[in-house]
């Protein structure tokens, strides 16, 4: 695993609960911060990383572990990797959406606004020819994927990625919060139930990679906040729609 990629998870101290420490992790591997089949640092680069003690981290291996997300090879040399291709429970992330309110939706996308349109419209101007390429190449992932898992991932790791072309760490590590928060709810089956729904994302996308490669920072910001927007919409219907089932 990078260690670049796991630093980019906030430290929370050495009062952190295991199972904040557990879903913090859980997060990563879910929106591709932590690629399958990638090993994870020693237990005491790690507990560091994360600002926790080895025996609360010891914990939430095993938390991670039961949730059937890694597993560990024992021994003098053992190691623990993430397991490949596990597919997300729609359960909790059922359970997070119902959770806001319609005013709490419209505050969280106010604040992806904040931090996507501005990523878009300092990327124009300052991603290199690589973030351009990695940037498109999530592009075609999501066009080409199936599986819930695989989405997550791939439209996740597009807006990280443009926040990576920003340069500026702190707009990265808010991105890095937001998918974490977002992304597994919007591609519940019950939020992109059709595919028109796919095929919208994957053209929102496409446009703001059109505007950054254009060198129009007005344009990319447009893009990045149009797309932010339907995701928004996107979600509040759904959530609406739990509250014309409980009636």
């Amino acid at each position: 695993m990078q260690i670049g990629s796991i630093s980019l998870l906030t430290p929370l101290g050495s009062f952190g609960r295991a199972d904040e420490i557990a879903q913090r992790l859980s997060d990563a591997i879910t929106i591709g911060l932590i690629g399958a089949g990638e090993q994870f640092p020693t237990e005491v680069d790690l507990a560091q990383l994360l600002g926790v003690s080895p025996m609360t981290l010891r914990e939430a291996m095993a938390v991670l572990r039961d949730e059937g997300l890694v597993e560990t090879r024992r021994g003098r040399n053992g190691w623990t990797f993430v397991i490949p291709n596990v597919e997300p429970p729609e359960v909790p992330d059922l359970d997070q959406l119902r959770s806001f309110s319609l005013g709490g939706l419209r505050d969280l996308g106010d604040e992806h606004l904040a931090v996507g349109g501005q990523s878009a419209r300092l990327a124009a101007s300052r991603a290199t020819p690589l973030n351009l390429r990695r940037i498109a190449v999530l592009v075609d992932q999501l066009d080409r994927s199936e599986s819930r898992s695989a989405r997550i991932r791939a439209d996740s790791r597009f807006h990280i990625e443009i926040a990576v072309a920003t340069r500026s760490s702190r707009l990265l590590r808010r991105e890095v919060t937001l998918q974490a928060e977002m992304c597994r709810m919007l591609w519940l089956p019950q939020v992109m139930s059709t595919v028109t729904d796919f095929a919208s994302v994957v053209s929102e996308h496409r446009a703001v990679v059109e505007a950054i490669d254009k060198g129009d920072p007005d344009e990319a910001r447009h893009a990045a906040e149009g797309h932010i927007h339907a995701n928004i919409r996107r979600l509040a219907t759904t959530r609406l729609t739990f509250e014309d089932d409980a009636e």
